[in-house]
């Protein structure tokens, strides 16, 4: 609160030494580069066309959009579940460094007891809204938060408006009125949320124009996740076009869309949807589309689109193994709640008007943590090293996809045991090679992610030298940035293995 205090009363003394003096405030340029950033909640890789084309879903909107700007084959979230990832986003931190390991309303139960972590993003960082505040933006959070409630929502933490973003990560209902999802007045009996997002956003886009102002927007959205509604005309399309395809699309029994998997180095067997056939999702999926087709349609209708930079991410990869089994991410194995790829892979579009060429497919990895120096550079606003340790800009890549980029290792520590099965684990990837750490044991699982995207070939017997130097690599980084393990289980007593 120190730091939030003097930064305001600093800004009114500005205010006052220009009124003595009769300056005038400084103008703010016209050219600056606007920025949105659009999140999904719980949205997989293969959940949009762009990635999966002539798929179950339709997303002709983020199709468009990726057309027209540059896809990131091999991004990746920082966490396979959501409050991690978000924090990751606006700090430029690993949430390992953060603390922020877990989403921040919930624990399961395992063999030990899973490792602390930080249940609001702390004050003290000065993440990107604060960057571009700073700079003479007008930035706004519209959607869901779940890093904090109060002294610790967006209006805390550099962004000027605030409207659904607070301490909850779901509605209890998407349909108004909306039961937990707070900051945001109800609408109209009946009204979807997700588009209702979309046209608050639309509203702050076009009083940022009328105010000469450039913005920064962070529109994240509470779709898809959970609980899985959607308007009846969108559900009666994928009903039918699922009955035309002849999927099976009754719920509540296995059907071909499902299968019951004993993954060869898990103990646990897990239900798995192997098939998109779900017509609830799916027309979640064309809602939160359309919506984003809305505010791209008001930044045509501003002439904004050829000075408005956009990313659309998503803060996890789909819910496959639990919550009605939503959607499927193969070939990728697990989802949400997994530091297998199908939970950490996310589909990314960057578009920078007259920099990034469109149509095009990079290949090279990056994380989440690399969107705070990689926008800044984008806005020609000056790095922040001390603040975004973890992150790489990628602007080298959005300037030519195939340029040599040396991101370094991408890092994953997630020490819970999460709601859809996932065992606690870290990882590691560098180059084609993934190495998973279990938390449990100590087990190694190596695989080689271009000839093995379902991860069922462990290499780790066979390529016992990159198993030592992926696993020194990441036990350097755990004590690097002061990773927590697991504990000592309060009921049985087990100790966990002493990893690092």
């Amino acid at each position: 609160m120190t730091r939030m205090k003097s930064r305001f009363f600093s800004a009114r003394f500005a205010l006052v030494l220009f009124s003595l003096t009769g300056a005038a405030l400084p103008a703010v340029s016209q050219d600056k580069l606007n920025v949105l950033f659009i999140l999904a909640d719980d949205l997989g890789y293969q959940d949009v066309g762009f990635n999966q084309p002539g798929g179950f879903y339709e997303t002709p909107h983020l199709d468009s959009l990726a057309a027209s700007g540059m896809v990131f084959t091999d991004f990746y979230a920082a966490s396979p579940v959501c409050s991690p990832t978000r924090a990751s986003i606006l700090t430029g931190k690993s949430p390992a460094r953060l603390g922020t390991t877990n989403f921040f309303t919930g624990q399961r139960a395992g063999k030990f007891d899973a490792a602390d972590f930080e249940t609001e993003l702390a004050l003290s960082e000065v993440t990107v809204a604060e960057a571009f505040q700073e700079a003479g933006y007008r930035t706004g959070h519209i959607g869901k938060w779940h890093l904090g409630g109060n002294g610790a929502l967006p209006t805390d933490q550099g962004f000027q408006v605030n409207r659904g973003g607070g301490e909850n990560g779901m509605p209890h209902s998407h349909f108004s009125p909306y039961k937990n999802v707070t900051n945001l007045p109800a609408g109209p009996d009946g009204e979807y949320l997700t588009t209702r997002l979309a046209e608050e956003s639309a509203t702050f886009i076009e009083e940022s124009a009328k105010a000469n102002q450039p913005f920064f927007l962070n529109l994240c959205f509470y779709a898809v996740h959970t609980p899985l509604q959607a308007p009846q005309e969108l559900v009666d399309k994928y009903e039918k076009k699922a009955a035309t395809l002849g999927l099976n699309v009754e719920e509540g029994r296995f059907d071909p869309g499902r299968e019951r998997q004993v993954w060869p180095d898990t103990q646990e067997p897990r239900t798995v949807r192997i098939r998109q056939d779900h017509a609830i999702y799916a027309a979640m999926v064309e809602g939160m589309d359309a919506a984003v087709g809305r505010v791209l349609a008001k930044l045509d209708e501003l002439n904004l689109r050829d000075t408005t930079a956009i990313v659309f991410t998503s803060d996890n990869g789909g819910v496959s193994t639990s919550e009605g089994l939503p959607t499927s991410n193969l070939p990728y194995r697990g989802g949400k709640g997994w530091i297998y790829e199908g939970g950490i892979r996310v589909p990314t579009v960057v578009r920078w008007p007259g920099v990034a060429s469109a149509g095009t497919r990079c290949t090279a990895p990056a994380v989440s943590t690399d969107f705070y120096p990689t926008l800044l550079e984008m806005a020609g606003l000056p790095a922040r090293p001390d603040q975004h340790v973890d992150g790489v800009s990628f602007v080298t890549l959005l300037r030519n996809p195939f340029a040599k980029f040396d991101r370094g290792p991408l890092f994953f520590h997630y020490p819970h045991y999460s709601n859809q099965g996932g065992f606690p684990a870290s990882a590691v990837r560098q180059g084609n090679h993934i190495l998973i750490q279990d938390l449990e044991d100590g087990a190694f699982e190596l695989y080689d992610l271009p000839t093995d995207a379902q991860q069922h070939n462990n290499l780790e017997q066979l390529e016992s030298g990159l198993v030592e130097e992926f696993s020194g690599l990441l036990n350097d980084w755990r004590k690097e940035v002061g990773a927590k393990p697991l504990k000592k289980s309060s009921t049985s007593g087990a100790e966990p293995p002493v990893l690092w």
